[in-house]
């Protein structure tokens, strides 16, 4: 069964909440996915009682106990990976390319037409309304940290599923094979294991996370990201002038919070 084809993975995988939403940050701004966050996180314990002794005092992002909205304690790997395809299915109204069929595994579709009618390409995918076919599925695994609990056998169970695999991590932890998006996000004074991916997305300004620190790294996108709270429109054009004077990098917005998303 799939279980055995994926690994035993975790015993119980911790989560937040699941919802889809738009990537509103980096290199992916815009794109729908759905947020598998994960519960916990090794710079701080999300109470706001420790927010002091915190490595990273400006984390805007509730990430305690799996209360939230599709949160709960996952038993295996499919369980959690059927709970992101569900979320996906249910936002764009069709499943990932890979799921089960509404008639199951060995159900029967009419032919030359796929998963709630639509039309098949000639080599069986799905199309979408214009005759395009549908975007990859894409899941974004974040937290807390989510290489606390991200392992092999999840990232199997999401990939049998269509689903290319993200993760926005602080870089403390080496990640299992087979994520197809890196997104490290440096913290100042916290030992940096991760140090190539696709992205490096440094919250500015840091004191003792400097950009000049990180441009070296083995990463294909660098990017500035203004530190939200009190001081934001300062932050924001020290940012925008860093990347003016230091083409390197680029500037990036919180653009679902300007906008009104999750």
């Amino acid at each position: 069964m799939e279980a055995a084809r994926c690994g035993i993975g975790l015993t119980m995988y911790t989560v937040k909440e699941i919802y889809t939403t738009l990537q509103g940050e980096g290199a992916q701004t815009g794109r729908g996915a759905v947020f598998l966050r994960f519960a916990g996180c090794n710079l701080w314990n999300g109470l706001e009682r420790d927010r002091s002794e915190a490595a990273c005092q400006f984390c805007d992002t509730d990430f305690v106990g799996a209360d939230g909205p599709g949160g709960g304690k996952f038993a295996d790997a499919v369980a959690l990976a059927d709970a992101v395809a569900r979320c996906w299915a249910e936002t764009v109204k069709s499943p990932p390319s890979s799921c089960p069929s509404p008639q199951g595994e060995k159900g029967r579709l009419p032919q030359g037409r796929g998963y709630f009618g639509r039309p098949l390409s000639p080599r069986g995918e799905r199309q979408s309304e214009g005759g395009l076919p549908p975007a990859k599925p894409y899941v974004v695994c974040t937290g807390g940290e989510p290489l606390l609990q991200l392992d092999e056998p999840l990232i199997a169970a999401l990939h049998r599923r269509g689903f290319e695999v993200a993760i926005e991590t602080n870089g403390t932890k080496a990640p299992p094979p087979g994520i197809d998006w890196i997104c490290v996000s440096p913290k100042a004074d916290t030992p940096l294991v991760l140090t190539s991916g696709d992205e490096l997305k440094l919250v500015f300004p840091q004191a003792g996370a400097e950009p000049s620190r990180f441009e070296h790294l083995d990463f294909r996108h660098f990017f500035l990201q203004p530190m939200d709270g009190p001081e934001l429109r300062a932050n924001i054009e020290a940012a925008a002038h860093y990347c003016l004077t230091h083409p390197r990098w680029r500037l990036s917005l919180q653009t679902h919070k300007l906008i009104g998303l999750p």
